[in-house]
């Protein structure tokens, strides 16, 4: 008890439980997001079966990975914790191998492995690779070896056996009671594509390119030729009232102002029944009129009881009221679309964001941790968002 822990050790043992800490943290703020992951991982290894428990994996993982690095760093069963460390680091050092050798071989020599490229150890708050990832592991599991091979040189925290576990239990709780606030409403720190005062112009909606068009005119005198734009049409009768009996249409010449401008992330769309993409007209720099988004990722999974909830049926009765636009978006196909609307006798229309369900794009999946979630969303800037649970009366003021 009295032996005093080597500085080396002091420090390598305070990062590894800074790595656990924080990869825990950032997975256990979005358990939703890590339960997705799980999924992906299920798909991508045949084990599509799992799918039901892929939640109370996320929980479990990480409990664990946050409550081992309280342990690591504040000694609690020390022996213990760096073995428990050492097999965690095994595993996830030989799965990331393979991993990254996978990737490899799907994109070098086409392979199909449907590998799932981000390996989801941080969370949306790093987003790394699978080759970064297991170049990670190197580095990590070095001084987790080196802390096993240590471990009786570091001192345990001053406790009884029963109290270190139940201090190891306060860990745990942190974490746990942490996951169960972020699934209930929305992750306390926001890693999304679709976090406030994101511009969703720049991010998802491709802006159309500017023509000009020019008209030229021959004079019936001497042929000469003159060139009038749109705005010189307009007036020319007026400075000019012979000109069309002077001038006689030779030709229509569109030059191009502005280029079209691509998103950043290319496959957004809100289609209607009818296949016509509403994205452009609802998310734009010249609409002035508050757009209210309900987000629903899978309409068969979105809760029901958000429906009944007063402040929604406000908001969308005020939205009509005041020629306001809410409408909803969704992955679901426009038949399931259909029967979600009756069913629940829904006044709104809900466009579609047809993907592939395996290779995405999933910009309506990860939106937001909630299903249904509500956006604000002013001049294409999303102003404020919402889980179901947490939606406010109507806010809008005129």
């Amino acid at each position: 008890m009295n032996r005093k822990e080597p500085v080396w050790i002091m420090i390598l043992r305070i990062l590894l439980a800074g790595v656990f800490l924080f990869s825990g943290f950032t997975k256990a703020i979005d358990p939703v997001g890590s339960a997705i992951q799980f999924d992906e991982y299920f798909t991508s290894f045949g084990m599509g079966f799992l799918h039901p428990i892929s939640m109370f994996c996320a929980f479990a993982m990480n409990i664990l990975e946050f409550t081992m690095g309280f342990m690591m760093l504040f000694r609690i069963k020390i022996k213990l914790t760096s073995l428990g460390y050492l097999l965690f680091m095994s595993f996830f050092f030989l799965l990331t191998a393979w991993l990254a050798i996978a990737e490899h071989l799907e994109v070098n020599y086409d392979y199909d492995f449907g590998v799932v490229k981000d390996c989801g150890c941080f969370g949306a708050a790093i987003k790394m690779n699978n080759l970064e990832t297991f170049l990670k592991n190197v580095v990590i599991i070095i001084p987790t070896i080196i802390i096993f091979v240590k471990r009786k040189t570091i001192p345990a925290i001053r406790l009884t056996e029963l109290g270190q576990w139940c201090f190891a239990c306060v860990g745990g709780f942190i974490v746990l009671f942490l996951q169960i606030y972020c699934y209930r409403h929305l992750p306390i720190i926001d890693f999304s594509e679709w976090k406030k005062e994101t511009d969703l112009v720049i991010q998802y909606i491709e802006q159309p390119g500017e023509k000009e068009m020019i008209f030229i005119y021959q004079s019936k005198r001497d042929s000469s030729v003159i060139n009038l734009t749109v705005e010189d049409m307009e007036t020319v009768a007026d400075s000019n009232p012979n000109f069309y009996d002077e001038y006689e249409y030779v030709d229509r010449i569109d030059s191009l102002v502005k280029a079209p401008v691509k998103p950043k992330l290319p496959g957004f769309n809100m289609l209607d029944a009818n296949g016509k993409d509403h994205a452009n007209l609802l998310i734009n720099r010249d609409n002035l009129t508050p757009l209210f988004l309900l987000v629903m990722p899978n309409v068969d999974d979105a809760n029901g009881k958000a429906f009944a909830d007063p402040n929604l049926q406000e908001i969308i009765k005020r939205s009509e009221e005041n020629n306001l636009y809410f409408v909803g978006i969704t992955n679901s196909t426009q038949e399931e679309v259909a029967a979600f609307t009756a069913k629940h006798n829904l006044s709104f229309p809900i466009y579609s964001n047809p993907i592939d369900p395996v290779k995405g794009p999933f910009m309506v999946r990860d939106a937001i941790r909630s299903n249904p979630g509500l956006f604000l969303i002013e001049r294409g800037f999303i102003k404020d968002k919402w889980a179901w649970r947490d939606i406010p009366p109507y806010m809008i003021t005129n």
